[in-house]
């Protein structure tokens, strides 16, 4: 039986290119603002596309923080894409406005350092060797669009009961986080469903990791 995915509508993100590559790779995509449909799915793709703080805001409205939580309380597999994957930090900061993310993991969005911005193009990235996103498609390069990323990680919590996250950089100026792994919960900042084969790899892991 094919998974089934919600893909979260709350009004950013390229959401018809996700379930398109969800539908590519077999599985059963929804398209859904609905917090029950979301939390009940097999898994969860938040995407986003625009400001942090207007993505916050629509997140907001369709309850996405408690679902985020639920979901990962119960262990049910979410991943962010772009925009989606910066809101799951503490805190974004765009033209001196600062935002309260999802606070998920550790960190602050803040603007890219280099000559031209947006960083808009194919990249390479440099994920860990245990990841399980990148398994087959290391060294492959996928389509970024961005200006904001998160360029410094650091992990607070020491539990020795929990794996510390797996993190990916790529570098456009300065190094910058490009993947997170973090047990129910992965983010990317690249758009997988417009990387070509290799970002359909990397869905297609992701799809055979859920629980």
């Amino acid at each position: 039986m094919s998974p089934v995915v919600a893909v979260l509508d709350y009004g950013f993100g390229n959401v018809r290119s996700a379930v398109r590559a969800l539908e590519h790779v077999g599985a059963k995509a929804l398209l859904s603002s609905d917090y029950d449909t979301c939390l009940n799915a097999d898994g969860l793709i938040i995407p986003g596309v625009g400001a942090f703080d207007a993505c916050m805001k629509g997140i907001n409205q369709v309850r996405g923080g408690p679902l985020v939580d639920a979901r990962l309380v119960a262990n049910r597999p979410v991943l962010g894409i772009c925009v989606g994957m910066q809101i799951l930090f503490d805190q974004g900061i765009e033209h001196g406005v600062s935002a309260k993310g999802l606070g998920q993991w550790p960190g602050v969005v803040t603007p890219l350092e280099a000559p031209v911005v947006p960083h808009m193009g194919w990249n390479t990235v440099t994920p860990p060797n245990e990841s399980v996103l990148f398994a087959g498609v290391e060294t492959e390069s996928f389509y970024f669009v961005h200006s904001y990323a998160v360029h410094d990680w650091v992990m607070t919590d020491t539990d020795p009961f929990q794996n510390p996250p797996l993190i990916t950089w790529s570098e456009y100026g300065t190094p910058f986080v490009a993947a997170v792994e973090n047990g129910p919960l992965s983010a990317v900042q690249f758009h997988p469903e417009k990387s070509d084969m290799a970002g359909l790899a990397l869905i297609n892991n992701w799809i055979q990791a859920l629980a």
